[in-house]
């Protein structure tokens, strides 16, 4: 499952987003992966229970290359049950695509039964339908 935490700079979605880190820790069965391009602006904030990624470290230059890089998270550890993301469009840093990434994002939280929750920074009003969809 795919659940997207949207509004635009400022609205308070890295906040929300960390709070839900952090309470996903205590009751999922499995780990728990927070996935950043800055993890240290965050890592006093967040459980240390919680894995920690920071894509600034790898040129991720397409959303096939960065769900390629969550794919090898998952490869590398089995009981991954909540993978979430702040500034999703930080990372990779165009929407071209973005559509496409969510679908096979979904179908791969299926597949592994994984709940993924990312932050987007993209005005909730203005927001295509395919990015709604994922908002409930």
């Amino acid at each position: 499952m795919v659940k997207l935490l949207i509004g635009t700079k400022g609205t308070g979605k890295t906040k929300v987003l960390i709070a839900n880190v952090n309470e996903s820790v205590t009751s999922a069965e499995g780990n728990v992966v927070f996935i950043s391009n800055n993890t240290k602006q965050n890592m006093y904030d967040i459980s240390s229970k919680v894995r920690m990624a920071d894509t600034s470290d790898f040129d991720i230059t397409s959303w096939d290359e960065f769900l390629g890089f969550i794919c090898g998270i998952i490869s590398g550890n089995y009981d991954i049950t909540n993978i979430f993301v702040d500034g999703t469009l930080k990372i990779v840093k165009t929407t071209e695509g973005f559509e496409e990434f969510l679908t096979k994002l979904d179908e791969t939280g299926k597949k592994f039964d994984i709940n993924f929750e990312l932050s987007v920074s993209v005005d909730a009003e203005a927001a295509p339908e395919y990015i709604k969809k994922y908002t409930k």
